[in-house]
């Protein structure tokens, strides 16, 4: 298989960094091409405006929705966002790496996602509308991972912990990010307590965690989050009445948490 690895730290010894070695260690000896997109390494283009439409359909006012989807159709995109976009279409697999800041992605791997997910690639797929979307679209059929590495400790990411359960904290992700253009997203490794680990054992451990964890990127079952054109969402908007009754909010969108 093709895996593709994106991952956004600046620090070459930072724990991250270590663990997006392992990951390429360790698939490339199971077999697999590993594929890799260092954003700090590539000094990766994070904001997103005017620059990334060299042609533009309406030079006298900025619509990025309208312009991204000229670009990619005219075949004006810029040569970064190409490059990426053909990676993800190549591979089998997509794993993330990052250090959780703020409460979610660092800027330049959000900045990753908004300009490579192009009106008529990521989103407006096939048709324009928002037909394919949430289990349907371009990647439909890749898996993805994410490894995130979180400065708190567990407890702090609990279901009653200060900061929020991981899982909605990343939800924009998992759910919007990955799941939107079609990938099984598989539950998010998580390494707590991050900006604590002082010793060598400490990050062995870690990283055999992190193993046993990469074994399952092709076998693991997926976060059964609900698709958009499986029956739950009628009209392509809300959920049901008869789905997750009695239920809101993300957990709603996790078929297993309320239908056990």
């Amino acid at each position: 298989m093709k895996v593709l690895i994106v991952y956004a730290h600046p620090e070459p010894t930072s724990l991250t960094r270590q663990l997006v070695n392992v990951t390429a260690e360790t698939l490339s000896a199971a077999g697999h091409t590993v594929i890799h997109s260092d954003l700090y390494g590539m000094k990766w283009k994070a904001v997103y405006d005017a620059d990334d439409f060299p042609v533009r359909e309406n030079p006298e006012r900025l619509s990025l929705i309208a312009e991204s989807g000229h670009a990619y159709a005219s075949g004006h995109q810029t040569p970064d966002v190409i490059a990426e976009q053909q990676k993800l279409l190549a591979a089998d697999a997509v794993v993330l790496q990052f250090p959780l800041w703020w409460y979610g992605v660092p800027a330049i791997l959000k900045g990753w996602i908004e300009r490579v997910y192009a009106f008529g690639f990521a989103y407006g797929y096939q048709n324009g509308s928002n037909q394919f979307r949430f289990g349907e679209g371009i990647l439909k059929g890749k898996r993805a991972l994410v490894n995130v590495q979180a400065g708190g400790p567990a407890a702090d990411y609990g279901p009653r912990g200060i900061n929020g359960p991981l899982d909605q904290l990343l939800f924009p992700l998992t759910h919007g990010a990955l799941f939107y253009p079609g990938m099984d997203v598989l539950p998010t490794h998580a390494v707590y307590g991050a900006g604590h680990v002082s010793t060598a054992e400490e990050v062995e451990a870690i990283k055999a965690t992190w193993r046993v964890r990469l074994a399952g990127l092709f076998t693991d079952k997926p976060i059964p989050f609900r698709s958009q054109n499986g029956g739950d969402f009628p009209d392509r908007h809300t959920m049901d009445d008869h789905v997750a009754p009695g239920q809101t909010g993300l957990v709603a969108h996790v078929a297993n948490l309320v239908d056990a």
